[in-house]
């Protein structure tokens, strides 16, 4: 058998899939439904890569051109989400990483987001970690027994005042509603219902949406992911008018206990910068760090980052942001989030 590694774009969805579904690191996000909804919801062309030895295919990398007018072109493997780097062997992985950055072709920025590190030239970037929390899978009482009291108080007081949490894909609606209006509050676009329902439909199963409601009031909201042994949490809001009885707690406490329920032994809080506010309310449940292993190519050979709404530019149209109203910044969000991966 010939060692030569041959790189093509992929077309064999079901294959991508099972090689996927045998590889140690693949995920939910590596799968190939992302490149539809990636496609429908924003009209980003993928190139998703197959590598072959002879005719068995020992590689992939799935990766998305995203391009903006407004925040330039990136080449991301895969935007929104934190994972997806190249799966394979070593010298799939090299050779896989390597061709994404010769397919450049302009891009400000190549990179590969995976959960742990890869064999690969690209230069690894730290900026960001995931937080994860390990359950007693099918004992959701042992688990929340297992949380600070002050955490258990938080849980049991938004229940207390009549916070319920709702799961279904009926539930899209709803989630959207709270999401979009966080989203403006923190002064940045939002997905709009469309991607989540596309995403919800294409992963089926593997999707949750849940709702947490004051009376019939949707006032937090999640949409997580299974990926394997665990759950992440990759979307949620609350709504800041309704804090002082703490939805999110109740929120986040129904998720897990789904996820006890159906047996998984890991819940994953999604990423975030480290010690930033996000990482601070992750941690208080009793979970761990992991740094994440992301990998960069650019001309310049300097670290780079997609748009960072903290700073120049960006940080007056924050503030510009915060101050539209929803019928405003609800389709027009929807139109620019697709270009900031």
């Amino acid at each position: 058998m010939t060692n030569t590694l041959r790189i093509v774009p992929a077309t064999d969805g079901a294959e991508w899939n099972r090689f996927v579904e045998g590889a140690p690191d693949g995920s939910t996000f590596h799968r190939w439904e992302w490149r539809e909804v990636y496609r429908a919801s924003y009209g980003h062309e993928s190139p998703y890569l197959a590598a072959y030895r002879g005719d068995e295919l020992v590689g992939v990398l799935p990766l998305v051109r995203v391009r903006s007018l407004v925040f330039g072109h990136y080449l991301i493997s895969s935007p929104f989400v934190s994972y997806g780097g190249p799966l394979g062997d070593a010298t799939a992985q090299r050779a896989l990483s390597s061709h994404a950055a010769s397919i450049a072709n302009g891009a400000k920025l190549v990179e590969l987001r995976s959960r742990h590190p890869i064999e690969t030239d690209l230069t690894l970037v730290s900026r960001k970690i995931t937080v994860v929390c390990d359950l007693v899978a099918g004992d959701y009482e042992a688990t929340f027994k297992g949380f600070d009291s002050k955490l258990r108080s938080q849980i049991r007081r938004a229940e207390r005042d009549g916070v319920t949490v709702r799961f279904g894909r009926d539930q899209a609606g709803a989630f959207h509603r709270v999401f979009a209006e966080h989203m403006r509050d923190l002064g940045s676009p939002a997905h709009g219902q469309a991607f989540f329902e596309r995403l919800a439909d294409a992963l089926g199963d593997r999707a949750w949406i849940g709702v947490a409601y004051l009376g019939d009031v949707p006032i937090a909201g999640g949409f997580a992911i299974e990926n394997g042994g665990e759950v992440e949490i990759s979307w949620a809001s609350a709504l800041r008018r309704y804090s002082k009885i703490a939805p999110n707690m109740a929120l986040y406490g129904a998720f897990i206990r789904r996820a006890c329920e159906r047996q998984f032994a890991v819940f994953n809080f999604g990423r975030c910068t480290p010690e930033s506010g996000t990482h601070k309310f992750k941690r208080q449940w009793g979970s761990r760090d992991e740094p994440l292993a992301w990998y960069q190519y650019s001309k310049s050979g300097e670290e780079s980052a997609p748009p960072n709404p903290d700073q120049g530019a960006f940080a007056l149209a924050v503030k510009m942001w915060q101050k539209l109203p929803m019928a405003v910044t609800g389709p027009l969000g929807a139109r620019l989030i697709g270009g900031i991966p």
